[in-house]
Parts: structure tokens; C-alpha cells; sequence
């Protein structure tokens, strides 16, 4: 199984660590374009940092989050789960998962990643500042970038297991599981209020961190989108499955107001 998450948008930079090597990262066949978007990244952000403020969309007062993208290959490096930090993460909790359910993290979620395409939770990288949807001078669109790379690091990871889709509408488009989809399985919340149902971000994102928590925390490994459904019944959560499409089945799961 594979589930892939999400980054999040704001970062927790290491305070101290080795340097990024990108040859100790899983999925070295995506090396090549994480390369390329990195030095694409400094390049912008070393020479240009007046511009890379209005490219990147980074707020006016935090000029240092340029000099974070500008240093990106001298920076301190930690684990992807200590970097990523938010409201997903932190209902995940990676640091407070038991042994078994931390080696089940480090093996089977990932994190899309503008920068780095995947990232595994205990792949030690920097913090850095890009977004899904940016054009990269040098690159171009970030994500049509990754859609023309990210395949064979995700398939390579997946082997012959189930794909957990969480991820976000911009990442979503890194990649489209049209050759799996028969094995793929994508999760919405929806927050149900007063008979009516809609996704609100924030209890979303809580929901989907608990979600995977609670699947590794279970040992649970399912070969099939309906196996995945049960589990989350198992787990006590409500589930209703749409009909598969040509890129996988829809999990809904929706969480009552209370």
C-alpha cells in the first residue's frame, strides 16, 4: 500500500543537520528533476530575489523565506515529518505513532512535493517555499513539470499494492492514476451539517491526518479500494463508496457535526 499525502504549506526549517543529498532520497529516479527544479529554485532566488517575491508568492514580510529557497543546497535537513507541519500533520502525529506504526509510515506514505516530486516521512530534506501551482522560470508550471517525471517514481513505489490518494486538487494534478486505477482509491471528507454535506479545509485535513494515523496504527493492508472502505468501517469511521472511474474510486467519508 501506498498512501500519498499532501505537503503543507508552511514549513519547520531544521536547526541543525547535514546538508541535502539528494542520493540518500527514496525514489533516486526522480534525482533528475528534482535537480532541475532546485537549481531553477536558487537560481531565481539568488539572482533575482525582488522578483522571486512576486513568482513565488511569498509575502512581503517575510523576505526570508527567499534566502530559505536561495539556500537550499546548504541548509540543514531533517525528516520529512519533523519539515511539514500543520494541521494534517499534526493530527497525524508521526513522532507519537507506536514502533509498528512508524515503520509502516516510513514504508508505505509519502508526500508530494513541488521540489522534491516524493518525499518518504523519514527522507531528511530543508524546509523551502514552493507552491504547487507556481511557473518556475527555467521549469515552467511546477505541476506539468512533475506530471512529465513523477510516474515512474510513483509506480516504483507503489509495486503491486493499493494507492491511498489524500492529496489536495493542486497536487492531485502532479500525476493522474489512470494506469492504476482499478487499484486506487481517493479520499474526500465531507463534514456533514443540517442534512447538508461540503468539505471545509481545515476539519479536512484534521480528518485525513487521523485517518492515515488510525490505518497504521491498525496494521491493516488492503489490496483493493472496497477492502480499504471496510477498514475504515472497522475503524469506526462512515464510509460511502461512489462508482469507479478511470481513475480509481471515490471513498467519502463523512463526519457528522455533533
Amino acid at each position: 500500500m501506498l498512501i500519498l499525502l499532501p505537503p503543507s504549506e508552511g514549513k519547520t526549517a531544521a536547526v541543525r543537520g547535514n546538508p541535502l543529498a539528494l542520493d540518500d532520497l527514496r525514489l533516486p529516479v526522480l534525482n533528475p528533476a528534482r535537480s532541475k527544479v532546485i537549481d531553477a529554485l536558487v537560481e531565481l532566488c539568488t539572482t533575482r530575489p525582488d522578483e522571486a517575491v512576486d513568482i513565488l508568492g511569498i509575502p512581503k514580510t517575510q523576505p526570508e523565506l527567499v534566502t530559505l529557497n536561495a539556500k537550499l543546497f546548504e541548509a540543514a535537513t531533517a525528516r520529512a515529518d519533523r519539515i511539514y507541519t500543520g494541521v494534517l500533520y499534526d493530527a497525524l502525529s508521526p513522532a507519537t505513532l507506536s514502533p509498528a506504526a512508524k515503520r509502516r509510515a516510513t514504508s508505505r506514505v509519502m508526500v508530494t512535493s513541488s521540489v522534491f516530486g516524493l518525499v518518504g516521512l523519514a527522507d531528511r530534506i530543508p524546509a523551502y517555499r514552493l507552491s504547487g501551482d507556481t511557473t518556475l522560470p527555467g521549469i515552467g508550471g511546477v505541476q506539468a513539470h512533475w506530471r512529465a517525471h513523477l510516474g515512474a517514481g510513483i509506480t516504483e513505489a507503489l509495486g503491486d499494492g493499493l494507492l491511498v490518494d489524500l492529496r489536495s486538487g493542486t497536487y492531485a494534478a502532479f500525476w493522474r492514476p489512470d494506469e492504476v486505477a482499478a487499484r486506487t482509491a481517493t479520499v474526500r471528507v465531507l463534514h456533514e451539517h443540517n442534512g447538508q454535506r461540503k468539505v471545509v479545509s481545515h476539519f479536512n485535513k484534521a480528518t485525513k491526518g487521523r485517518l492515515v494515523r488510525a490505518l497504521l496504527e491498525s496494521g491493516a493492508n488492503p489490496r483493493t479500494p472496497a477492502k480499504l472502505a471496510d477498514a475504515f468501517r472497522d475503524l469506526g469511521w462512515t464510509v460511502e463508496t461512489a462508482p469507479a472511474t478511470k481513475t480509481g474510486t471515490q471513498l467519502d467519508i463523512i463526519v457528522a457535526e455533533i
